[in-house]
């Protein structure tokens, strides 16, 4: 039944943007994220750049996130945020998009539109879309078919050719759809300026982050898996006499911490904490990529490992490639932070390896790209 209202709304949203297509294209890049309500921060970066190289072109940032615990009336206001970005999508030459977008793999396209695809994620660790498909984590094979999910790109960002099988199987795409450039955020983690600026900011919210070790603890996101239980048995093994915990969950998780020992921090981003972060604690998430571009030490905290395996399973090999300390128990991840059981020849080439920077910014490499494909 689901199959056929889906076919239903499909048909019908096909014949409005058939008369949308009817409208003249225009000088326009569209940017379509579902990852927050705010424009992400690789949109921001990447828009001013193009500003500065195509001033002739309008630039459009959507963004606009939904989730399964929205009620119907913030599910209604979707729909009609999708017939806007129907509109823009149907009037611009370039759409930039950094998750699944319905109208994009779903509908009829003018010839002359182009689509980017930069997917959130700096590399990849677990697995997604056509990887997982009918697995616990993962999509419905008849709804992907039904959505069409990940069709319609004409260029997809890859930070390395190490993730090259990868991003080819997840998304279903050929490789010379692949172009080998990183997200434009990566640019931040080499830049002084921001690194001080940032700091600063931090460390005017919470002074007590100056005086003692950091160590911050970013989860992935894990469907249907309250993790509360796990976080508080990290908390109770840290000796906040020694360390600062910084706690960032995934935005979608809903897992409930209050403790005054802890921070727990709704102003900065994971992202922005790891400036004044001195240890790393994480999983089976992207993040460690970013974390490795400043080399900080990681330590993953798997409380779920064999869990998560059958429920979605990672790209990489976790136990051979991934040279980071790993634990299922919380004591043992404290003691090896404590011990310094990290490896730095061995971060760095294992991040030689999965990011390959060049001494020109992400930023320009991309706009490079983009002017050339427009003209």
């Amino acid at each position: 039944m689901k199959i056929v209202i889906l076919k239903i709304a499909i048909v019908f949203l096909n014949i409005i943007y058939f008369v949308m297509k009817l409208f003249p294209t225009k000088k326009k890049i569209t940017f379509i994220s579902r990852q927050g309500n705010q424009a992400p921060l690789d949109f921001l970066l990447l828009k001013e750049g193009l500003e500065h190289q195509l001033q002739e072109y309008q630039i459009v940032l959507l963004s606009k996130k939904l989730t399964q615990q929205d009620n119907i009336i913030i599910k209604i206001k979707y729909c009609f945020h999708i017939i806007r970005q129907m509109y823009h999508i149907a009037t611009s030459k370039l759409v930039i998009l950094d998750s699944y977008c319905i109208p994009v793999c779903l509908l009829h396209h003018k010839k002359e539109l182009k689509v980017i695809q930069m997917w959130h994620s700096v590399g990849t660790m677990k697995k997604f879309g056509y990887s997982v498909l009918d697995k616990k984590e993962g999509s419905k094979y008849k709804i992907a078919k039904t959505l069409k999910m990940h069709h319609n790109y004409d260029y997809v960002l890859c930070s390395s050719k190490a993730y090259q099988e990868h991003l080819m199987e997840g998304f279903q795409i050929s490789a010379d759809q692949l172009v080998f450039i990183p997200l434009p955020r990566l640019d931040l983690l080499k830049d002084d300026t921001y690194r001080q600026e940032i700091t600063s900011r931090i460390y005017q919210k919470y002074p007590k982050l100056t005086k003692k070790k950091t160590i911050l603890y970013a989860p992935t996101f894990r469907k249907n898996y309250d993790i509360t239980k796990n976080v508080k048995k990290l908390i109770n093994q840290v000796d906040f006499s020694k360390y600062n915990l910084i706690i960032k969950l995934h935005p979608l998780d809903t897992a409930q911490i209050q403790d005054d020992r802890v921070i727990i921090d709704p102003f900065f981003t994971s992202f922005d904490m790891l400036f004044v972060s001195d240890f790393v604690i994480s999983d089976y998430s992207c993040f460690i990529y970013e974390a490795l571009f400043l080399e900080k030490p990681i330590f993953l905290y798997d409380f779920d490992l064999k869990k998560y395996m059958s429920a979605r399973d990672v790209y990489i090999d976790y136990e051979k490639d991934l040279p980071f300390y790993k634990s299922e128990n919380p004591k043992n991840i404290i003691k090896a932070i404590e011990n310094k059981n990290y490896s730095k020849l061995k971060l760095k080439k294992f991040k030689e390896k999965y990011i390959h920077m060049t001494d020109d910014t992400c930023v320009n490499r991309l706009v490079s790209f983009i002017k050339q494909i427009l003209m």
